[in-house]
């Protein structure tokens, strides 16, 4: 058997080993990286640009065309996917409202639920559920609805589309959205306000 000495040594097979196993760590590794995708929610700014599309942004949109809203909901779909819960239709609920139904809809038929605008804008991301934020510090749900008028008592608001009360009170002075429940008997806790209506402040 031949002895190897000095440069001349039997090659050794350690450095090849090594290679191999790192190259293989590196191709069994690559599809595990791409398996775990980072998280692709539709952001605010895909649902805004989407209705300035629908609807030229106009969240209380009701043009008599059978669809309604920022995000133009037909009434059965507004109600299928909950949206009966906010108000009676699509056009009476905020945008917070409308997007939070919209990630509903999103979940269960995708994009194709806007087919032209979402292509025109480019509209991407999976569905996130959402929550309706309320009045900070109170349980109030975010918007009220007028069951009867409002008793006259001096100063009045009139209802813009995004108002909670309060953010009414806090804007009249009114203090606590519980003092407008004082002063219009016609309020009730878990009932809606809309855009148009003039309550005492």
């Amino acid at each position: 058997m031949a002895r190897y000495r000095g440069k001349h040594r039997k090659p050794s097979t350690a450095g090849r080993t090594i290679a191999r196993t790192a190259v293989a760590g590196a191709v069994l590794g690559a599809p595990m990286i791409a398996i775990v995708p980072a998280a692709n929610a539709a952001s605010d700014s895909t649902w805004d640009s989407l209705a300035q599309c629908e609807s030229t942004g106009n969240w209380a949109a009701d043009t008599g065309n059978g669809y309604e809203g920022g995000l133009q909901f037909s009434p059965s779909t507004w109600k299928a996917f909950g949206g009966g819960e906010y108000a009676s239709s699509a056009s009476q609920a905020t945008r917070a409202e409308q997007i939070a139904v919209a990630e509903k809809v999103l979940a269960k038929q995708g994009w194709n639920a806007w087919p032209s605008c979402s292509k025109k804008t480019g509209a991407s991301g999976s569905s996130t559920p959402r929550t309706v934020e309320r009045d900070a510090g109170s349980q109030a749900p975010e918007r009220v609805k007028l069951s009867a008028p409002a008793a006259s008592s001096g100063s009045t608001y009139t209802v813009k589309s995004g108002d909670t009360l309060g953010k009414i009170a806090a804007a009249n002075g009114a203090g606590h959205w519980k003092n407008l429940l004082a002063k219009n008997p016609g309020l009730g806790a878990g009932q809606m306000i809309h855009p148009g209506q003039v309550i005492n402040v």
